[in-house]
């Protein structure tokens, strides 16, 4: 006689192991039949002796193909369990097949059961496990931004969500999951360093600002991080005078570190260096400038600006530096910064004739240097002053 078990489980995964005897070809064949949803488990006999096993969760052994996907082996172990072995024997699977998910860096669809004040409840065959909200995908919050997080969670009840397990202790009964962690996994081969992305800001912390970046198809898929020095050209004493969660912004990726899924991004590079600039771009000759702001006048006529008047005076101890006057001044339309700022021209230099920037408040000054060094030499000395000014 030859006895055949056939099931499937969740996700259209399917199995089939034969047992052979010696019997004969002709001996008759009996099929024992088990279906898996997530209802009470139900036995019934039928009339022919087979035992099927409604509802029940069973989930044998996962392996895993060379080309990645998941398949389900191990039938025979159970087959020979009685109903009250079956249970324990079947969580123990279980957690064997989430150990294997983790390892292998493997995607789980996972139906949410419910949610509490920390996160969402996921169906994990027999096993419930968890997903704190903070490892939520970005893509819920900013499609829905006008909902609370326990309202999202609340319409997110019954759905399936992709997931990553990302701890299965079942010692300690501890089984979690990443939803951020599957959607890199899918999404982050799409991005690279150099690449610009519309993107909304989340949290704004004390060294930046998280954004989430738009993908193509409109959705939020990837988080990065907006470091404090990557925000604005101007010093920035507070990310939150800056930017604030929901603004929509654009944003550049300058570093990606795929083996610790982290994605660097910048907004001020997106915008021209102002130390790279000269005073006419600064300082527009529009109306953003106050009538006769732009004036050349000899440097005893021009008050320096608060904190200059050492600084030149340690420039001029420097070698290859042999005079500096202030040249013109003018004021911007808006307060940038109320500390003193210098900046280096982009101008060529015209014979021995070098420009700086300075700039206080609205208030903006040019600084002609007369000296023998290139622009790094000057970008040198400048940094030996103001490590030697307090």
């Amino acid at each position: 006689m030859s006895v055949a078990a056939m099931g499937t489980v969740s996700g259209g995964i399917g199995y089939l192991s034969q047992l052979f005897t010696s019997d004969s070809a002709a001996s008759t064949h009996q099929f024992c039949c088990f279906s898996v949803n997530s209802s009470p488990l139900h036995m019934n006999f039928s009339r022919s002796g087979c035992l099927v096993k409604r509802g029940s969760l069973l989930s044998p052994r996962v392996s895993v193909s060379t080309a990645g996907n998941a398949k389900i082996d191990g039938v025979d172990d159970q087959l020979s369990l009685s109903p009250d072995e079956i249970k324990p024997a079947r969580k123990s699977a279980d957690w064997k097949a989430a150990r294997t998910y983790s390892e292998r860096g493997l995607i789980f669809e996972g139906k949410v059961e419910g949610f509490n004040g920390g996160g969402l409840l996921i169906r994990f065959y027999s096993l419930v496990g968890f997903l704190p909200f903070p490892q939520m995908s970005p893509y819920h919050s900013c499609k829905e931004p006008q909902k609370t997080i326990q309202e999202i969670a609340r319409d997110l009840t019954g759905s399936v969500l992709s997931v990553k397990v990302i701890q299965a202790d079942e010692d300690r009964r501890r089984l979690i999951f990443s939803e951020k962690e599957a959607s890199w996994l899918k999404f982050s081969n799409k991005i690279n360093v150099g690449d610009t992305y519309q993107a909304k800001v989340g949290s704004v912390e004390d060294y930046g600002a998280f954004v989430h970046l738009r993908f193509p198809d409109g959705s939020y898929h990837l988080t990065g991080l907006v470091h404090v020095s990557e925000v604005s050209w101007d010093l920035v004493h507070d990310v939150r005078d800056i930017l604030t969660e929901g603004d929509d912004v654009r944003v550049k990726i300058i570093n990606i570190d795929r083996e610790k899924s982290r994605i660097t991004l910048s907004i001020k590079q997106l915008e021209e260096d102002p130390l790279l600039e000269t005073l006419d771009k600064v300082i527009h000759k529009d109306a953003s400038v106050h009538t006769n702001s732009l004036d050349s006048n000899d440097s005893s006529i021009i008050e320096p600006l608060p904190g200059l008047e050492t600084i030149i005076k340690e420039l001029l101890q420097e070698d290859g530096i042999y005079d500096i006057i202030i040249s013109r001044q003018g004021f911007e339309k808006r307060v940038v910064s109320q500390d003193l700022q210098l900046w280096l021209s982009n101008a060529p230099a015209t014979g021995d004739q070098f420009t700086l920037l300075a700039r206080a408040g609205r208030q903006v000054q040019e600084i002609q240097l007369t000296t023998s060094l290139d622009q790094k030499g000057i970008k040198r000395a400048l940094q030996r002053v103001l490590e030697r000014v307090p």
